[in-house]
Parts: C-alpha cells; structure tokens; sequence
C-alpha cells in the first residue's frame, strides 16, 4: 500500500460515529491512464499517472529528505530516490484501481516500470499494470475507476485518458461522474441504524470510496 495512506477502521468508527461525521480524503491524487493495446488489438495493460497534492507531496519530500533547498527541482540522486516511494504495495492491495468487464474484476499485476518526478511543487509518478490475460477490444466495454475504498485518498481523472495510436478516436470514452449526495445519504442512513460503539466490520458498514469515483467507460467498435 501507499505510505501514509493507510486508513484505519477505527479511524472511520471514531470520526463517523456518534456524531456521523462525513467521510472526507486527506490525500488529493489527479489521476491520468493510457491504455496500451497490441498488434492483435487486446488490452495489454495500462499506464497510472497519479499527480499528488501539493501538501502530500511536501510531506514526503521532507520525510525523505529531498528538495534541501526548496527550489522544487530534484538532483539525479534524489530522484532515484523518490522514485517507487509509492509502489511498494501491501500483498492483496489492488492498486486503487478497479478494471472490470461485464461486471467481473480484470486481474491486473503489480506496479511495474515505476517514474517518479517533481513538478511545479507536485509529485507525479507513474506506474504500469499489465492484464494477466489480455482482452479483446470487442470483448469490452471497460470499465475503469480510480478510488481508496476507505476514502482517505480522493481520486479524480483530471489527466488525459487516452488509448494506443491506432485506436485513438475509433473508441469511446465515457465518463460517469458519481452520486456523492446519494452516497453521503446511504452512509448516514447506515450509521444511524446502529450503537455508537459498534464496530463498522461486524454491522456489515462498506467502505464507500468505490461510491465516489468517477468511471471511465471504454468502447471499441468491431472493425
């Protein structure tokens, strides 16, 4: 998993309950993809882009101890040292990244081909999940969405979504922007149902950052 992005259950259950506090992020992540098809055109894998605020991004140069003299512009060495801070996942951690066709979940490796950058005060990295079986572009739609289902990371698609040359402009992108009021109502309706020192787990309470995320839908015409 992410450093510092670890969000407790008991986190959740203190701020949330008795006084149903609203879940809100503590990291802000612009997220970007490229989609990568072959010669055969089957989804192969995609390309991350995750831009991180500008006071996460602070927190984690000076917890490294990079940028010393605060011009925003890293040295060869401590670029290699920034870069992968944010790919050493926990095993079982998805990524924060949901691709999914016809319902069912695309299994996806694990961050390969790790940049990493400093930008105008800003981390951008970028990381490679390639498909373990890849898909026929007719096979799809896809579906694509970037979330931290417990929602102390707030994705949201603001870099370009693009596809390999070839099927760039012949597929259509959609983007379905959630119901957040409706998901804030849910979770409060929820909550409201059970005693104020329960615990979230065992009452069944989902993690509702899938219910905030934008999805991406991807489809390629036959021929």
């Amino acid at each position: 998993m992410k450093p510092l992005l670890f969000f407790p259950m008991a986190w959740l259950a203190g701020t949330l309950i008795p006084t149903v506090v609203q879940p809100h992020p503590h990291v802000f992540v612009d997220a970007g993809f490229f989609l990568k098809f072959d010669a055969a055109d089957q989804l192969v894998e995609i390309k991350v882009t995750w831009q991180y605020d500008e006071f996460y991004s602070l927190l984690i140069t000076e917890d490294l101890q990079l940028d010393r003299d605060g011009d925003g512009v890293l040295t060869p060495a401590e670029g290699v040292l920034l870069t992968g801070f944010d790919t050493n996942w926990d095993e079982g951690f998805n990524g924060d990244l949901e691709l999914r066709v016809d319902g069912d979940l695309v299994p996806l490796s694990g961050p390969q081909q790790a940049t990493t950058e400093l930008r105008q005060g800003r981390i951008v990295s970028t990381h490679v999940r390639q498909l373990v079986q890849p898909i026929a572009k007719q096979d799809g739609p896809f579906s694509l969405k970037a979330f931290d289902p417990s929602y102390y990371t707030a994705y949201e698609i603001k870099l370009p979504v693009t596809l390999s040359p070839g099927l760039q402009g012949q597929c259509m992108l959609e983007r379905i922007e959630p119901d957040i009021v409706g998901g804030l109502a849910q979770m409060q309706a929820q909550l409201l149902r059970i005693d104020a020192g329960a615990d979230l787990e065992e009452n069944d309470i989902p993690l509702m950052g899938g219910a905030f995320a934008t999805e991406i839908l991807i489809s390629c015409p036959d021929a």
